[in-house]
């Protein structure tokens, strides 16, 4: 039988991410243990939806109070309730046996001031387009960092 007994074992969770944009910028963190420029994030915690986990998680790593900046379905009846759709999905490999189910999301902050998280990052950066073509950032960030920076001028009419 296909994909039983010989492959290993898998473990998969759920994360939420999101590039906080403001001014034609994009907030990056540099992650201590990683020694990467990172936009804020981490894993759905139980009992949490990843709307929950992506506003904790703005709060707790970058101190502020975020709005999702995409589409929700105009759903809102006994016990269906639609949440903002995330710009994308990736499969991230953290390390063999590892995965993350990484929901993308861009935001803008509504509250709060910048506050480094520093047990977790050693430094807090605002990137313009030019910034992020830094050889420190990896192609992945650049690449959702660009597409948050456009979006967001879009939906701000910049």
């Amino acid at each position: 039988m296909h994909g039983q007994g010989s492959a290993a074992r898998v473990d998969k969770h759920f994360t939420a991410t999101g590039f906080l944009v403001r001014g034609g910028q994009v907030l990056l963190l540099n992650h201590r243990k990683l020694r990467m420029w990172l936009p804020f994030g981490g894993h759905v915690d139980p009992g949490e939806d990843p709307i929950e986990a992506l506003y904790r998680e703005a709060r707790e790593e970058t101190g502020f109070e975020v709005d999702v900046v995409g589409e929700t379905l105009p759903l809102d009846m006994d016990g269906v309730r639609a949440l903002p759709a995330p710009e994308t999905i990736l499969l991230e490999d953290i390390e063999p046996g590892h995965v993350h189910i990484d929901l993308i999301y861009f935001v803008r902050a509504v509250g709060g001031a910048p506050r480094l998280a520093p047990a977790e990052h050693s430094e807090l950066r605002w990137f313009d387009r030019e910034a992020l073509h830094s050889s420190q950032i990896t192609e992945d960030v650049r690449a959702l960092g660009l597409r948050a920076i456009e979006r967001l001028a879009r939906c701000d009419g910049a």
